[in-house]
């Protein structure tokens, strides 16, 4: 039970952020849909992937130290709701805000979890 909820607790924002990812980089297909040469739609398909490159950056280093989604998953989140706010209804701010604060979440959860086990691991070898 311990090693099975130790993976549940360290896979589960990891998948979540990679998941999150791909769904934020189906938002770069429409360039596709315009009448551009291959250089404007090739440029703005590069653009419209800066969002994914973000959270992809983050994701990689949180991978490491979940310290670093706690912090930087909802800072994105807040990042987006002041950037964008009054340009969408609130739907459309759930839809991407709320993944990335659930992300952060879970990052917090296995931040903790690892550090009570790191703590648990330190009491059963110093006695």
């Amino acid at each position: 039970m311990k090693i099975r909820m130790q993976s549940v607790m360290c896979w589960t924002p990891r998948v979540l952020g990679i998941v999150f990812a791909l769904f934020v980089s189906m938002f770069a297909l429409d360039v596709f849909g315009e009448e551009n040469g291959f250089w404007k739609t090739t440029i703005a398909l590069l653009l419209h992937l800066i969002p994914t490159g973000v959270i992809l950056v983050v994701l990689a280093i949180a991978w490491r130290w979940e310290w670093v989604g706690v912090i930087f998953f909802p800072a994105l989140a807040l990042w987006y709701l002041l950037a964008m706010w009054g340009r969408f209804r609130w739907p459309t701010y759930v839809v991407i805000a709320g993944p990335l604060f659930l992300i952060g979440f879970f990052f917090l959860g296995d931040w903790l979890y690892q550090a009570r086990l790191r703590r648990r691991n330190t009491v059963e070898s110093s006695a």
